[in-house]
């Protein structure tokens, strides 16, 4: 594009933008809207203008349109401030109160340290009694799961499941958060768990031939199967996962994804199924069991993390192990060697990679923490189905 060319579309975009401001100023809506709408067919590329947008459009009362042109704006930039903040009063002023606290909460997290004008200190005075109100009504939800929990005899409480709710309600402070959403308390915490705390593994190990057989015959009748396992949207700060974001260099083949098996599962992997009833899996709805092979591309490294929750252990069954493989959790480092297993903390940082020129794939599934009592597990159950309960409401 010629230096002409941009001059003139930089003028065209500063008089839309004139022009704009001018009908809102005079309370021509319907004309701002047209001056911006052209602005940013001209320039999508412009955060400013989508959120200019955004704002026209909320006076317009297009709360989803507005939604729309906020999320054009995080794409270009998902940490700005304005723009989470401009999503939040979009959800707020449409009365979608959950999501607005979810909103508003991730927008106070990029709160500017100084120089907010008097219009945002009071837009920051709102989130904060929406995200507040929001924190308030998931802790009452816990607790009535709680209670409920006690009164049906499924748990008597407990110290644990005392301070675990207190994590989770947000009343207590955690001073070792190493899960990224649920630390349960309490439970001995190891990077790579004692064999012998699972009297099932070389019963499982034993399957391995037959699992990876069903694996090589999926992958040939049905590649359309397989999908990168990190699928974000382009709206969230993916951080360490934008360069497998969406990317077959690490993908999967879920067998139990979410707790639900997968339709195709029964026909291609009988005997995997029958491997994993061997597991004592987790069954929290719309989250756990989970099962499913992990492939990992040549020259592909996992970077470090962390897992959701420690009430729960995950299982790796090696079946593909090229030589240059390896998987580090915490301060110890491993091998994979196939058909050998091992459990593991993966609220632990840990990371994983495939140094070798070949195809690394291993199966991974979830089990209940070894450490957590039938009455622990039922209370975590409770609490954790209630907050995604109230999340989807």
């Amino acid at each position: 594009m010629t230096d002409a060319k941009v001059q003139n579309i930089d003028s065209a975009l500063l008089e839309l933008n004139r022009a704009a401001r001018q009908a809102l100023a005079v309370g021509d809506i319907p004309l701002a809207l047209e001056k911006l709408k052209t602005a940013v067919d001209l320039e999508p590329k412009s955060h400013a203008l989508w959120l200019n947008y955004a704002a026209a459009l909320r006076q317009a009362g297009r709360l989803e349109a507005g939604l729309a042109a906020v999320d054009e704006a995080l794409k270009l930039d998902p940490r700005s401030f304005n723009a989470l903040l401009a999503r939040g009063v979009l959800l707020d002023r449409a009365g979608r109160q959950i999501e607005a606290g979810q909103a508003y909460k991730t927008a106070l997290l990029f709160t500017p340290k100084a120089g907010t004008d008097p219009a945002t200190q009071t837009a920051i005075a709102r989130a904060q009694a929406v995200a507040a109100d929001y924190d308030q009504g998931r802790a009452a939800a816990i607790d009535q799961a709680l209670q409920t929990a006690r009164e049906s005899k499924a748990t008597n409480g407990g110290r644990n499941i005392e301070r675990f709710v207190e994590f989770t309600a947000g009343r207590a402070k955690m001073f070792t958060p190493q899960p990224s959403q649920y630390f349960f308390p309490g439970l001995a915490s190891q990077e790579f768990y004692d064999r012998a705390l699972f009297p099932w593994l070389e019963q499982l190990e034993a399957k391995t031939a037959a699992i990876t057989a069903e694996l090589t015959t999926a992958l040939e009748q049905r590649p359309d199967l397989v999908a990168p396992y990190v699928n974000e949207p382009d709206t969230v700060p993916i951080d360490q996962w934008r360069e497998l974001n969406r990317s077959t260099a690490w993908s999967a083949l879920h067998i139990i994804k979410h707790g639900a098996q997968q339709p195709y599962a029964q026909d291609l992997f009988p005997k995997t199924l029958e491997a994993l009833a061997l597991l004592p899996q987790p069954v929290v709805p719309g989250r756990t069991p989970s099962a499913m092979f992990s492939a990992l591309q040549p020259r592909t490294r996992i970077p470090a993390h962390v897992g959701v929750s420690n009430a729960r252990l995950v299982l790796h069954l090696p079946l593909i192990v090229p030589p240059n493989c390896g998987f580090r959790v915490g301060s110890e480092t491993r091998s994979w060697k196939v058909g050998e297993a091992w459990v593991f903390d993966d609220t632990i940082d840990h990371e994983a990679w495939n140094d070798s020129d070949e195809l690394r794939v291993i199966l991974i599934a979830d089990i209940w923490n070894v450490f957590m009592t039938e009455d622990e597990r039922a209370a975590y159950t409770a609490v954790v189905t209630a907050i995604d309960t109230f999340n989807r409401y």
